[in-house]
């Protein structure tokens, strides 16, 4: 079952004067932090802590009944995890320092400034968010088995790889923090980006925006909407896509591909927390969680140089890597079964037999596609199939390129290393070559010879030959 939505805890304010507690809980409602709650007698504050906990207490140093400095160190010690602020007035200075040197988070001297009161706990509140996201992590983690294995239940997987990444995504599910999913073209990040959403609760909607192509106006007005009158041609008010996912989550694909300026408006989106829709001087709030994805390397400024530092750090508060399914080939057997009882009961025939050969053959291939890829392989060849054993031959068209080798992925240098790491010469001979390019075609097919020929694009005898030359010359 999914993740519920984390119940936030409040921010307690525990102190005698009534009225700077009444200020001091405006005051923070006004800039958005809640819920806030008001104990004007500090005996009931631990029986408080106990039932509803706290994400911060802001602790008045002199009180009657009990003192902030009688409570602190049973604060301390019966909620380690909550951060407590000191508010003390000028002469008690040594107190508050007395007090933090025992753990308490900061102090505050009254009269308050206001910028220093709300800023002192916003970052309590990020360090109690973060040791309750560690405390996430440790458990998710450290477990056995996935507690929410259903919510994966559209990625076919039986990679360790694999299960790290969905036991990572479901200790953060419900943070509030972005998600940064990364990798090649079609090895499911947008299923990924699903479950996350499945996992985190929420009660709002999905929202999906591809930024591939869009400029920065279209981009501002697909996010954030208009008013009427923005602009001509607005003739009547559109709300955005942010809007519609309020309560739920944001799924920016491709967000390698944004311009400058609209990387500049995404990055005070999520620092803020607010937007303004084309023509609006009017803030609004946004509590939509962000997901992003990309098949390019955001970290490299070298691969990447048009995309801002802070907003990838931004986005990368929770960043995952899928693997390629060449990294993964254990589950390659698994998802073609997977497509082909997907498709046979969509065409509704009975499941064919795939031949003996057909998965070391699929092993052997790179799939620069990934799991897309080997989905159209395997449904075109269900496609054209007939009755009985599926036809290896449909397969054999795809992997195996028209020279007769198997074609590598652009830029992909796959076994290249390997080749010739090992030689001693600038360049070996064509008979050393051949050895080693055997030796190669071997290595990627687990030994198996038929396959080896078909992608060196000699036939198995004389395949053989060749490697009984080489035995003979030993």
């Amino acid at each position: 079952m999914p993740h519920s939505r984390s119940f936030r805890a409040p921010v307690v304010l525990v102190d005698d004067e009534e009225e700077l507690l009444f200020t001091s809980m405006v005051l923070l409602r006004n800039h958005d932090i809640s819920p806030v709650m008001t104990i004007p007698d500090s005996r009931e504050l631990l029986q408080h802590l106990a039932i509803h906990g706290a994400s911060v207490v802001v602790l008045d140093l002199i009180m009657p009944n009990m003192t902030g400095r009688e409570l602190l160190p049973q604060i301390l010690h019966s909620f380690p995890a909550v951060p407590v602020i000191i508010m003390t007035a000028v002469h008690e200075i040594d107190t508050a320092v007395a007090c933090m040197k025992e753990g308490a988070f900061d102090y505050l001297v009254k009269p308050v400034d206001e910028n220093r009161f709300i800023s002192s706990i916003q970052r309590a509140m990020e360090r109690h968010n973060l040791q309750l996201e560690i405390g996430r992590l440790k458990h998710h983690l450290l477990s056995e088995g996935l507690e929410h294995h259903q919510a994966f239940g559209e990625i076919i997987t039986q990679s360790r790889k694999m299960t790290a990444i969905f036991k990572y995504l479901q200790a953060v599910a419900d943070s509030e923090e972005p998600v940064l999913i990364t990798g090649e073209t079609g090895v499911g990040k947008e299923l990924m980006v699903a479950a996350v959403h499945r996992l985190s609760g929420r009660e709002g909607e999905l929202v999906a925006v591809n930024v591939a192509g869009i400029d920065d106006n279209m981009f501002a007005d697909t996010l954030f909407g208009h008013r009427r009158g923005a602009f001509s041609g607005a003739e009547q008010q559109r709300d955005g896509m942010i809007a519609q996912a309020r309560d739920g989550t944001l799924f920016l694909d491709e967000i390698g591909d944004l311009g400058a300026a609209s990387q500049v408006k995404l990055l005070r989106l999520l620092q803020e927390k607010k937007y303004y829709p084309l023509g609006s001087d009017l803030p609004i709030k946004t509590n939509a969680r962000v997901i992003c994805a990309t098949n390019r390397n955001l970290s490299s400024s070298s691969e990447h140089p048009g995309f801002r530092d802070d907003l990838y750090f931004r986005l990368a508060a929770h960043h995952v890597r899928i693997p390629p399914l060449r990294e993964r080939k254990e589950d390659i057997h698994l998802l073609v079964n997977h497509f082909l009882a997907e498709g046979s009961k969509a065409r509704r025939i009975s499941v064919p037999t795939p031949p003996k050969e057909l998965y070391k053959w699929l092993e052997s291939y790179h799939f620069p596609g990934n799991v897309r890829e080997l989905k159209a392989m395997t449904m075109d060849a269900l496609a054209h199939h007939e009755s009985g054993m599926l036809s290896l031959e449909l397969f054999k068209r795809q992997i195996v390129g028209p020279s007769g080798l198997n074609q590598p992925e652009p830029g992909h240098h796959e076994g290249e290393e390997s080749l010739f790491r090992d030689h001693p010469d600038p360049l070996p001979s064509i008979q050393s070559a051949t050895d080693l390019l055997i030796q190669e075609a071997l290595r990627r097919t687990s030994n198996n010879q038929g396959i080896a020929a078909a992608i060196l694009g000699i036939t198995r005898q004389t395949l053989n030959r060749r490697l009984q030359a080489r035995k003979k010359g030993d």
